[in-house]
């Protein structure tokens, strides 16, 4: 199975995995799962971090880095992703956080979050 995870999770994964769910811990692990991260978190954390948020104090380049090394796959925002969020209901405001709805619906991947509200949508969605 094909996971993309969200921006708050990959950074957990990434630099804090204890921050994670042992069943997290464990999906995140399980070698038949093909991980990946969108290049719309990356966006995210440049633009957080560059605003000073305490959460985003992470180097992209590093991460970036880190996750090819560690067998991440990389998604690129396409412009059928981007066409896709403006057929998503107004239930999150965040617009990291729709793209990457769009991308999961468009790419058919399950995105794990810990977001209730992002796991309101009809998209292969893994709240965890």
């Amino acid at each position: 199975m094909k996971l993309l995870l969200d921006t708050q999770v990959l950074l957990w994964a990434a630099g804090m995995p204890e921050s994670l769910s042992p069943a997290a811990q464990q999906m995140i692990a399980d070698s038949d799962h093909e991980l990946c991260y969108s290049v719309a978190s990356l966006w995210e954390i440049v633009i957080k971090n560059g605003l000073g948020r305490s959460d985003f104090l992470v180097d992209a380049r590093l991460l970036r880095r880190g996750l090819l090394d560690h067998g991440y796959r990389e998604l690129p925002v396409s412009a059928e992703h981007v066409l896709a969020v403006g057929s998503l209901p107004a239930i999150h405001r965040d617009p990291f956080d729709r793209l990457l709805v769009a991308q999961a619906m468009v790419e058919g991947i399950a995105l794990v979050t810990r977001d209730a509200r992002l796991a309101q949508y009809p998209a292969p969605i893994v709240r965890i």
